[in-house]
Parts: C-alpha cells; sequence; structure tokens
C-alpha cells in the first residue's frame, strides 16, 4: 500500500508522523527499523502513530515508536509535532487537544505564535514506579561507571531518566557515559540519561543519550526531568530555559511532586511523502 507520511522535527529531534485516523496499517518493530535507517529508509529519532482513541472523552491517541523498533511511553518534542500536525492536517479545530498515551492523558495546547504547551504532568519520584532500584526516594542516588563514582537524580516523565550535573556539557563524554549509564542493572527498563550543566537558577545546557536511539539534538521529557531534577536540588527556579544542541525549551515546574510539568517549544514540518510498503 501507498503510506503517507509528514517529516518533523522539534529542535532537530526528527519524526516521521502517520496518520492512522484517515488510513490503515499495522507497524510492526522490522518495519519501523527499517523505515527509521537513515539511509535505507526515511530516517528518524521516533515515528509517531495518531490514531482514534480508545477512550471517546480523548480527542487522538497518541503511540512512539524509536528508530530501533521498540514502542516507548512519551517523547516532548514528539507531543508537540503531534499536536501542529492534527491541526494542520485538520483532524482537530481545537487548540486544546486531549490526548491519550500509553503512560496515560495529555493535554497539548497551540497558542497563537504556533508554540506548542505541554501539560507533561507531574512527575514520578518514587523509584518502583520509574522504575529505579533502590530502598527509599532521594534527591540523587549514587552510582559506580568504570570504576568512578556519581551522584544521579532518577525521574520518570512517563519514561525513566537519569540525571548528572556537570561542569560543561560540550566537555562531557557524553557518548561514552550514556550507554555505560544504561548498562547500569538500577534501571531495569533502560533510561534516557540526562547531562545537565547549570547556567544560572533560570538556564540550563542540556544533551540527553536517549533509550534506543543515541544522543539527540532534542529530548522534551529530558529537559523536563532535568529542571524536576534541579529545582528539587535547590539549584534552579520554577521556570527555567533549557538549551539544547538543536534550540531552546521553556520548562515550568511549581516544585510539589502533584504539580504539572509544562513544557513550550516548536514544532515543524519539513516535508510530506508517500511511501509504497
Amino acid at each position: 500500500m501507498l503510506l503517507r507520511f509528514t517529516k518533523m522535527h522539534g529542535l532537530g529531534n526528527d519524526f516521521m508522523v502517520v496518520d492512522l485516523v484517515t488510513q490503515r496499517f499495522k507497524f510492526n518493530p522490522q518495519m519501523v527499523k527499517r523505515l527509521g535507517d537513515r539511509k535505507l529508509g526515511v530516517g528518524f529519532d521516533q515515528l509517531l502513530v495518531i490514531e482514534v482513541p480508545s477512550n471517546p472523552e480523548m480527542d487522538f491517541r497518541y503511540r512512539i515508536y524509536n528508530s530501533d523498533g521498540s514502542e516507548v511511553e512519551h517523547c516532548g518534542n514528539g507531543a508537540r509535532c503531534f499536536a501542529q500536525f492534527v491541526k494542520d492536517k485538520r483532524l482537530t479545530v481545537k487548540n486544546n487537544i486531549n490526548v491519550e498515551t500509553a503512560k496515560g492523558n495529555m493535554v497539548l495546547t497551540i497558542r497563537d505564535d504556533r508554540q506548542v504547551e505541554v501539560d507533561m504532568g507531574a512527575p514520578i519520584l518514587s523509584p518502583s514506579e520509574i522504575p529505579f532500584i533502590a530502598d527509599k526516594t532521594q534527591l540523587t542516588y549514587p552510582i559506580e561507571v568504570d570504576g568512578q563514582a556519581m551522584q544521579i537524580s532518577a525521574i520518570s516523565m512517563g519514561n525513566p531518566h537519569g540525571v548528572l550535573v556537570v561542569d560543561d556539557v560540550h566537555k562531557t563524554e557524553v557518548e561514552t557515559l550514556g550507554p555505560a549509564i544504561q548498562a547500569l542493572a538500577d534501571f531495569p527498563n533502560g533510561v534516557n540519561v540526562g547531562f545537565m550543566q547549570i547556567v544560572d537558577e533560570n538556564q540550563v545546557n542540556l544533551r540527553v543519550y536517549e533509550r534506543g536511539v543515541g544522543e539527540t539534538l532534542a529530548c522534551g521529557t529530558g529537559a523536563c526531568a532535568a529542571v524536576v531534577a534541579g529545582i528539587q536540588r535547590g539549584l534552579l527556579a520554577s521556570r527555567v530555559k533549557v538549551n539544547v544542541t538543536g534550540g531552546n525549551l521553556e520548562i515550568f515546574w511549581e516544585g510539589q511532586d502533584a504539580d504539572p510539568v509544562i513544557m513550550t517549544g516548536p514544532a515543524t514540518n519539513v516535508f510530506e511523502g508517500k511511501i509504497f510498503l
């Protein structure tokens, strides 16, 4: 069949977006991996799929696949692209869009300036729910990587994150430390590893090594997790500009466990395409 798709990106975190509301197709891991190949396929960090929701109170269901074929729970940059896609394709006329995901429901708001605001929900800090192997909830946890002792924050934003505070993200060996931390048994479902440099209480620099992808130009849930970790440790204010390789995001969190994390940033169309499958 001929499948229509749109290539999009959120600050360089790139996506193949497929509407399965008006089209019919079923993806399997092998197909996703083939499409994600940057030399032999379309090429992307994640595949975003729009479906009819199972809950009639929701507008859409949102599914996310990494380029290695694995399905994941959440993607903040993808959520912004999702919102802009359904509005541009006239699948909805709403500016406030209710979306069903594997880890709960989200509200996506398209502003007049085309920036997209995402209610990412409250951070998950309990080790058993992240999941992270620890006896109790702490601000940071000791880990050891290649004989080097480190302190890591463990947080879930619908997907697991470990956040390290570093002196300079540009001098940090992300390509080495990222997979080494992902290999630890402490995170039984794997982990996205964030490396955060504090510029001041309202600004950080961030690099993220993602599960199933590697380092990306931006990671929305990683930006949220990093800011939550920084606020918890008393290093950041409630509103923070997060500078990632692809641009910047604004993250707001009032600091209580039940408060939602609000992420705001752009979503960009790259091209439209059709592929025969």
